[in-house]
């Protein structure tokens, strides 16, 4: 017999085993010494809207049968050395999943990669940390698994309408992620883990017989009568397919300058940029679990989102929070010596005790006049100008330009700075220096009306770490809604967040099984999916 109970449960029940069993069993008028009782969650939220937190958890209860497995799907991959390919440029989540899906279809994908493997990629973001020597074919944004990999990991997606959720995270279950991930609202793997997920989907693509090219970058593309064929790397290899899936990642501004040159047509796209913000991680417990000391041994470290209108110059522009870490580390995100670009991550434990997250702006093209010369560039133009403004303001290394909150809001460079989980470090600066005045403007504005929201927010005990630009292409490469194929290019596939189409690791993956789906089907004659 089965029993699904919905539940409101202290912390301490929700998350300690023990005493989560005790509470369920009580609940469901079960008798703890009954034999052959199996006790399990199957979803997981904290509700913190009141003064004492609780945790809502729909559970199950078997009672004298076997639960059954959480794991829903068993995908059998095919081996697909000797068939039909398709290439895939970029071996991010998109790129990755889009060749999982085409094994599952009987075609063989064919993955290049400009950066490395997981493994040989921790060097390089070494050197970034303690020399400050940016690569820009290996980085925090390129390189196996692409950006998400030396993240936060979050797999949080308001994108159901794009794929089946489930399914993607059962596949991370599958190569190694936790089943907690199929648990939590607001599921996470975090940084430490992620590079072992990321091995084992590259071992189950190269086992089933695909093809992944690291440390091979698309330097042309083979176009034949508005058709593409391939493309052509930087040794001058030609690697030929049927269709291309360009899963290239939001940073790949050479992809984008070499689609402008080869008149592909291409289109600006609004983006947000900003700032990190650090507090101390106990702060943001304090002001979210209404806690006068610490959270205690059972909550797991607390997070935010914010949102605030504001309104300059007649326009009215979002400043929100984005991609928040809590217990986690502000990492140099740069791909290219003279610029300077940050973001967050967070191991699994979210255990270290700085609280991070992006606080950026709505940038819209009209906002941007002066670059309108670069037509579909000027919003990746903008971007770098900011970029290279951080670069220089912090000293022309990896060192990040920094202000603390209250000192920001009143134009007052900081005397000091606090501690940080930059290990680059920080340089004092003015960041209204650093960013454009439409920014830090209405930045000043939003951090005022969030002292208002969370009470000690605003505090000269937090301080702005930039610049947070990489928040989402600043370019579209169009394509059709139905069929996913360029509008111009046959066989071209525009996928994931690169090309303007996703926003995290799940909703990528998302887009690389659709995407994947649709050339297979379109090109390969095969039977509807």
């Amino acid at each position: 017999m089965k029993k699904i109970l919905q539940l409101q449960l202290d912390p301490s029940e929700a998350y300690d085993e023990v005493q989560f069993k005790k509470a369920a069993l009580q609940k469901a008028g079960i008798r703890p010494s009954e034999d052959e009782v199996f006790v399990r969650q199957n979803r997981r939220s904290i509700d913190a809207r009141g003064r004492k937190v609780r945790v809502n958890v729909e559970a199950e209860i078997f009672l004298k049968e076997s639960p059954d497995s959480r794991l829903q799907i068993d995908i059998d991959y095919p081996h697909v050395g000797n068939a039909e390919r398709i290439i895939i440029v970029g071996a991010g989540p998109a790129g990755m999943f889009a060749a999982l899906r085409a094994i599952e279809l009987g075609v063989k994908p064919i993955i290049i990669e400009r950066g490395k493997d997981v493994r040989a990629r921790r060097r390089d973001l070494a050197a970034i940390n303690k020399e400050h020597i940016v690569n820009p074919d290996s980085n925090y944004c390129f390189g196996e698994g692409g950006a998400g990999t030396y993240s936060d990991g979050k797999l949080y997606t308001r994108s159901k309408k794009r794929g089946d959720i489930r399914r993607i995270l059962e596949i991370l279950v599958r190569h190694g992620a936790t089943e907690e991930i199929l648990v939590d609202a607001h599921p996470h793997i975090g940084t430490n883990k992620l590079p072992v997920v990321v091995t084992k989907l590259r071992e189950t693509i190269l086992v089933s017989g695909g093809e992944i090219h690291f440390e091979t970058r698309v330097e042309d593309f083979v176009i034949d009568q508005s058709e593409i064929k391939g493309v052509i790397t930087q040794h001058g290899d030609r690697i030929l397919g049927e269709g291309v899936i360009l899963a290239t990642g939001h940073s790949a501004r050479d992809i984008f300058e070499l689609l402008h040159t080869k008149k592909v047509l291409i289109e600006p796209k609004p983006f947000a940029l900003g700032v990190r913000i650090e507090h101390s991680q106990n702060l943001i417990d304090r002001i979210q679990y209404h806690c006068e000391v610490d959270r205690g041994p059972y909550l797991p470290a607390s997070s935010y989102s914010l949102v605030h209108q504001t309104h300059f110059k007649g326009k009215q522009r979002g400043v929100f929070s984005f991609c928040m870490c809590p217990g986690g580390f502000i990492v140099p995100a740069a791909t290219s010596p003279g610029e300077l670009v940050v973001n967050g991550m967070s191991p699994s434990r979210r255990d270290s005790r700085f609280a991070n997250s992006g606080m950026v702006v709505a940038v819209e093209l009209e906002d941007l006049p002066e670059f309108q010369k670069f037509g579909p560039l000027a919003a990746m133009h903008f971007q770098a100008s900011v970029e290279k403004k951080a670069w220089e303001m912090g000293g022309k290394t990896q060192v990040a330009p920094a202000q603390r909150m209250v000192d920001f809001v009143n134009k007052k460079v900081s005397n000091s700075l606090l501690d940080t989980s930059y290990q680059p470090g920080l340089e004092a600066v003015d960041m209204s220096e650093v960013l454009p005045d439409f920014i830090s403007r209405r930045l000043a504005d939003a951090f005022k009306a969030f002292g208002q929201k969370m009470r000690g927010y605003y505090t000269n005990e937090a301080q702005l770490i930039g610049v947070e630009s990489r928040t989402s292409s600043p370019v579209r490469i169009p394509r059709d809604r139905e069929s996913l194929e360029h509008p111009e290019i046959k066989g071209l596939y525009p996928c994931g967040e690169g090309a303007g189409y996703a926003g995290g690791i799940v909703s990528a993956a998302m887009d690389g099984e659709r995407c994947a789906e649709r050339l297979i089907t379109s090109h390969f004659k095969r039977a509807s999916i």
